[in-house]
């Protein structure tokens, strides 16, 4: 499937470009991250910032404006925003009186914000969040916390912006947003797949006669794939739902939205709203606004979604105050509202990132290089560098492989992640030559993914070098013994952030067993006891393909995720994999 852009690696960076340049009079760019920064905007009030994964356009960078989001943080395709970005963003657009989050319920979202607001809150910014789950098809409601975020982004964000501005506290406009959030409901079906940039083949394939019920915003799977059906009978089932989830009853007053993925057309959204308007009046059910619309996409993808916005008197006031960005609008804005502060707004070009251009430097077959022949006993700062090197190499080679295995039963974005963190980590590694702290070697490599990749990936594999080298005793050599303390400190970490236990399809089914692998042999040497760990690193994975998913985008598919590995899980089995390599020479 063609795409009309230039390179791969820099389609949202072009995006972002042409996006703030065309509305420029409305935005600015943050300098140093992927932040849209809305100019003229009230400042005695609570900031709300929005975000998510890029690619969904025109959520999230197209719902900054008056009366919505005072910023956007982006991340790349398909994956939440880096630590650095959530932080940065929000800091841009403080006025002291605290700053609400309000973004998709996604494992990778929630760690990176998570981390975010604890750097915020480090510099004593007060901050909250809330996260939208009003995914009905992918969790029961006992599990409510384990929903997705997918087009009632739209609701909540409104009504969020709209208690900011009218100068609630952080308090309040919390309970403002989550009210909103806990009133919206919206099921999904597809009928044709995305693609994503650089990326040969769809997320997913659907027959000419298939679609996918419940389809996530990601094109994770749903929970029924059935064959093609009219739209009324699907409208009809899905008003079902959603009504079934919510107890929706006559004489209730709600908003609907039709949003379509991206290729569907407003003729199909106005087919769909047809037929759930004859419903809902059936059903005695006011309908108080309608938005038919392509509001929250996943590229290409063919198919919609219905959200219902269950009002009462308290979120129609909300829902009623004006706002305005290009791509929505509600109610008038006649500027009498908005005491905007002078703000000098002079165009910063964003910093040029030194490091991008040593990480382009990829390598089509990865191949160890070091100074040393033969076995290595022990790694030195100098070992451990070149290591890290060839193993970000090699993770980059893998790019198509590990895509492939996502688009299985995620959105397909996990090889991009692991490509471009660890571009970024071996850019800064090739600045530390002459480093004699090994440790420092392995933490300055996790940082640097764990601060550029985004999703859930990026806060758990920047961790699996970070968080066992951070704070440990300066070392010019490390032996075997000291490299299995150290990955046990790291997965203790891993797992105290994710939770994610063995059995649960994630990189931990990997991870684990390796570290215990590690610990057994550790007293053999270096090379048997990466031996060790990598075999039962590649175990862990076979393993993934007999268990459902806990966690990530595909926890939503039950049963219908077993016999396939996880991707996460792979990428740490190839982690093992090139140090045995490397060490092996």
């Amino acid at each position: 499937m063609r795409k009309i852009i230039n390179d791969a690696d820099n389609v949202v960076q072009e995006m972002m470009e042409g996006y703030i340049s065309a509305y420029s009079r409305y935005y600015r760019k943050h300098p140093e991250v992927n932040g849209v920064i809305l100019k003229q905007r009230r400042k005695d009030k609570v900031a709300l910032v929005i975000g998510g994964g890029s690619g969904h356009e025109p959520m999230f960078s197209g719902f900054v404006g008056k009366g919505l989001a005072d910023a956007a943080a982006c991340g790349n395709i398909f994956a939440s925003p880096d630590p650095n970005t959530v932080y940065e963003t929000a800091r841009a657009v403080d006025n002291g009186r605290g700053v609400l989050f309000v973004y998709g319920c996604y494992a990778g979202d929630n760690l990176n914000f998570d981390m975010g607001e604890e750097f915020l809150n480090d510099d004593g910014i007060r901050t909250a969040h809330v996260r939208v789950w009003d995914d009905v098809a992918s969790a029961p409601r006992d599990r409510i916390s384990d929903r997705r975020g997918i087009a009632g982004d739209v609701y909540v964000v409104k009504t969020a912006g709209a208690a900011c501005d009218a100068g609630l506290d952080l308090k309040e406009v919390t309970r403002v947003a989550e009210k909103a959030r806990d009133h919206t409901n919206t099921i999904g079906v597809a009928t044709a797949p995305a693609q994503l940039p650089g990326v040969d083949k769809p997320i997913f394939e659907l027959g000419e006669d298939e679609i996918e019920y419940g389809m996530g915003l990601h094109g994770e799977r749903g929970v029924l794939r059935t064959k093609w059906q009219p739209a009324d009978v699907l409208a009809e089932k899905m008003y079902d739902q959603i009504k079934e989830d919510t107890n929706l009853a006559e004489g209730d007053e709600v908003c609907v939205l039709v949003n379509g993925l991206g290729s569907t057309t407003i003729t199909e959204l106005a087919i769909v709203f047809r037929k759930v308007k004859e419903l809902l009046d059936r059903d005695g059910v006011k309908v108080y606004d309608t938005d038919l619309n392509n509001y929250c996409t996943s590229q290409e993808m063919g198919g919609f979604s219905i959200t219902l916005f269950k009002l009462d008197e308290e979120l129609k006031k909300y829902y009623d105050m004006p706002c305005w960005c290009p791509y929505y609008a509600k109610g008038e804005l006649t500027g009498s509202s908005y005491e905007t502060a002078a703000e000098e707004e002079a165009d910063v070009e964003a910093r040029e990132d030194e490091e991008d251009s040593d990480a382009a430097q990829e390598v089509a077959e990865p191949y160890v290089s070091r100074q040393k022949e033969g076995t290595l006993s022990e790694l030195t700062a100098e070992d451990a560098r070149e290591m890290l090197i060839y193993i970000a190499d090699k993770v980059i080679a893998k790019k198509p492989y590990l895509t492939e295995i996502d688009s299985a039963i995620g959105d397909g974005d996990h090889g991009i992640g692991m490509a471009g963190g660890m571009k970024k980590a071996k850019a800064r590694l090739l600045k530390m030559k002459g480093e004699e702290n090994a440790y420092a070697i392995f933490e300055a490599a996790g940082k640097a993914m764990l601060m550029s990749m985004g999703g859930a990936s990026g806060v758990i594999f920047g961790s699996l070098y970070l968080a066992g080298a951070k704070g440990a005793e300066p070392k010019a050599s490390i032996t075997a013994e000291d490299l299995a303390r150290m990955e046990r400190k790291s997965l203790a970490a891993i797992q105290e952030r994710g939770k994610a236990e063995v059995g649960d399809k994630t990189m931990v089914d990997a991870l684990a067993p390796a570290v215990d692998a590690m610990e057994a042999n550790s007293e053999k040497g270096l090379l048997e006891m990466l031996r060790a760990a990598e075999e039962a690193a590649r175990q862990g994975v076979e393993d993934t393909k007999n268990y459902t998913a806990k966690f990530g985008r595909a926890k939503s598919l039950m049963e219908r995720a077993i016999g396939y590995q996880d991707a996460g899980a792979t990428s740490v089995w190839l982690i093992f994999q090139g140090m045995r390599e490397f060490v092996e020479g």
